[in-house]
């Protein structure tokens, strides 16, 4: 049986990405994959499981998609409100990713690319919401599912410009290469084009936001650890450990704005690269 938690324990357990932590008697303990696969609350065993990781998905996806009905319900011609919010970060994204990228004619995928980046965004920051405390992003199946819409979005707005025989030409065969050169390029652009861009994007955004969780956890657990369970001598080391912990914190919300940034900017990078009339 557990004992009951003191005011310490209980705002360090707010702040770490497992209360499993807390349990008296249980040491120090590792960040490890383990945190990515927890076990099922529903449906275990079967291909509908649900766990932690599901649940903190739908809650940030809920949360993301209220705020943008809530701010534009009523829109009205002077914003005020949530509107205000709901206007600027579509702006954010439609100055910094479409215009500067894009142009004017790229505001037909604002839709979409607001989507994505607030959508990335709301996931990654679940990373650091107390009592969540695991980015959404951080296990593969999201980021890889984005990175293969971004794929096919970007492929099929270049098919549409062009036709696929003039779309797969301009890639595979670009103009004023030597002829020889095609059997070393046709195959490296092919590889980059279709196969490692979604690799890379799922890759990036993957990475990034594992090793934040696991970053939190350490110094977190650590700090736990040494102001609580470690010999008194060791106890000061734990307040470099937490104000590390918090310094990873800030450190994690802003590596989340910028994965979701960068993730929405290759993607449309790739849309307007595969609609340009030269490559």
């Amino acid at each position: 049986m557990r004992r009951a938690l003191k005011p310490t324990e209980t705002i360090l357990s707010a702040l770490m990405p497992t209360t499993d932590l807390i349990a008296e008697g249980e040491g120090f303990h590792t960040p490890s994959l383990v945190d990515f696969f927890p076990p099922a609350i529903l449906f275990e065993g079967t291909p509908f499981e649900f766990t932690r990781v599901n649940m903190i998905q739908v809650l940030m996806t809920v949360a993301i998609a209220t705020l943008f009905i809530l701010a534009f319900r009523r829109p009205q011609v002077v914003p005020r409100g949530l509107q205000n919010i709901g206007e600027l970060a579509v702006n954010f994204v439609q100055t910094y990713v479409i215009d500067s990228i894009m142009g004017e004619k790229g505001r037909r995928y604002l839709p979409y690319l607001v989507t994505l980046f607030f959508f990335i965004l709301a996931l990654n920051l679940a990373g650091i919401v107390p009592g969540l405390n695991l980015a959404g992003t951080s296990v593969v199946a999201v980021p890889a599912m984005l990175a293969v819409i971004s794929w096919l979005v970007f492929n099929i707005a270049g098919i549409r410009k062009h036709g696929f025989g003039q779309y797969m030409k301009v890639n595979l065969f670009p103009p004023g290469v030597p002829i020889p050169v095609y059997i070393l390029l046709t195959p490296i652009e092919f590889l980059s084009t279709f196969i490692l861009r979604p690799i890379t994007l799922t890759i990036r955004l993957l990475a990034n936001m594992m090793a934040g969780h696991l970053m939190l956890v350490l110094f977190f657990a650590g700090a736990h650890y040494l102001l609580l369970e470690a010999d008194w001598i060791l106890r000061p080391l734990g307040l470099g450990a937490a104000a590390m912990g918090l310094g990873v914190t800030a450190f994690e919300i802003l590596i989340s704005v910028l994965q979701a940034y960068i993730f929405t900017l290759l993607t449309a990078l790739y849309i307007a690269g595969a609609e340009s009339e030269s490559h």
